[in-house]
């Protein structure tokens, strides 16, 4: 089981410390709670987002991007019969730039953008202060749990949300599935890997074609991805609406290891300096989509690059381009317009995924191909 013995060196972290005398208390943790610690100090104490942090959103990239998004939330409004009242719900808003630039846009449909309330679910106070300052204006209201809002009509967003929540791994050792846990070495005072049977039976959460794949093989599962869709769903199942689910992740259930961290837009060690780097998963649209399926009506995933285009993004930068104050301006359009949309960039292993009522016949803009009917992308 390795070693549970608290750390002894100075140089780690205070939050660092704190995670290793747990461990030295409790035994290894799974690594959908290494996450979960780990995610929560992040958000509440680091300086997440933009070039002097660690990544970059697409809401930070360009402006085009919440414009579409806004453009996409109205066309839904109109073809949802106008309602009075609409809840915008965005799931981990960051710094509030999404919403601020839907909001923006809005101004054009002044009946849509008078008849909104914002309601944010964000439970850093760090960040919440940040929204403050940012969406003043729109006089936001935060909640800590999306089951915290009240039920009515709401456009729910949940842009790159999903893949910060934690994932279980299982992998294939000595002829059999293990599970991935997180021990601290006081010897070489680091964090690493560890196995212990699963509490759970294999079979119950893994595809049956995936339990005899041959070592090595690591399997990721995670409930509480499948849990906040199925809670949107039930939420649009109750109040109506719709829902826009974006970010990095497959389409295809598969085996692999995308447990990962970025610290200053680079690749780093997810298992160390826990709580100072982000830590993330890749999101497995296809269980989710066969999650929310028992509740509502799913379109996507689609990749954010054909999304965008289809929302009419090209045409939006040239028309900016054409008018902008400066050429660098408008190279930086153009260069934003490349991070969103193109294959080797943001466009591919970015998908989108809709979400409507289950009686809805409506297919959303940006999730009908040419000749009508859906896409499944697999790219």
């Amino acid at each position: 089981m390795g070693e549970n013995i608290a750390p002894q060196n100075n140089t780690l972290s205070p939050f660092a410390a704190q995670l290793a005398a747990r461990i030295s208390r409790e035994g290894p943790l799974t690594v959908a709670a290494f996450m979960d610690a780990a995610a929560h100090e992040y958000y509440a104490a680091q300086k997440v987002f933009g070039r002097s942090g660690d990544f970059t959103t697409a809401p930070e990239i360009s402006q085009l991007f919440g414009e579409m998004i806004a453009v996409w939330l109205t066309d839904m409004w109109m073809r949802l019969g106008r309602p009075e009242h609409v809840q915008l719900i965005e799931l981990g808003p960051g710094r509030g730039t999404l919403t601020a630039d839907i909001m923006r846009t809005l101004k054009a449909w002044p009946d849509f953008q008078n008849g909104i309330s914002l309601h944010l679910v964000e439970n850093s106070p760090r960040l919440r202060d940040v929204q403050a300052t940012v969406l003043t204006k729109f006089t936001p209201t935060w909640y800590d749990r999306l089951d915290d809002v009240p039920v009515g009509f709401s456009f729910i967003l949940a842009n790159e949300f999903l893949d910060a929540l934690p994932i279980h791994q299982f992998e294939k050792i000595g002829g059999q599935w293990m599970e991935r846990r997180v021990r601290f070495s006081a010897t070489k005072q680091v964090f690493e890997f560890t196995h212990t049977l699963p509490d759970i039976a294999i079979e119950s959460v893994m595809p049956a074609d995936f339990v005899a794949a041959p070592e090595p093989a690591i399997f990721e599962i995670s409930p509480a991805s499948l849990t906040v869709t199925e809670q949107i769903c039930q939420r649009l199942q109750r109040g109506g609406g719709a829902a826009l689910i974006i970010d990095y992740g497959h389409d295809k259930a598969g085996l692999g290891d995308t447990l990962q961290a970025l610290e200053k837009h680079g690749y780093a060690d997810p298992l160390q300096n826990p709580g100072g780097r982000d830590i993330t998963a890749h999101v497995d649209f296809a269980t989710c989509k066969l999650a929310a399926e028992k509740y509502a009506h799913v379109h996507g995933p689609v990749t954010q690059g054909a999304f965008l285009q289809r929302l009419g993004i090209v045409e939006r930068t040239e028309v900016l381009a054409d008018s902008a104050a400066t050429p660098e301006d408008a190279r930086d359009l153009q260069t934003g317009l490349i991070r969103l949309t193109a294959p080797e960039h943001m466009g591919r292993l970015f998908k989108v995924m809709a979400l409507t009522a289950k009686d809805s016949d409506i297919v959303p803009a940006g999730f009908a191909d040419d000749t009508g009917g859906e896409e499944s992308d697999h790219g």
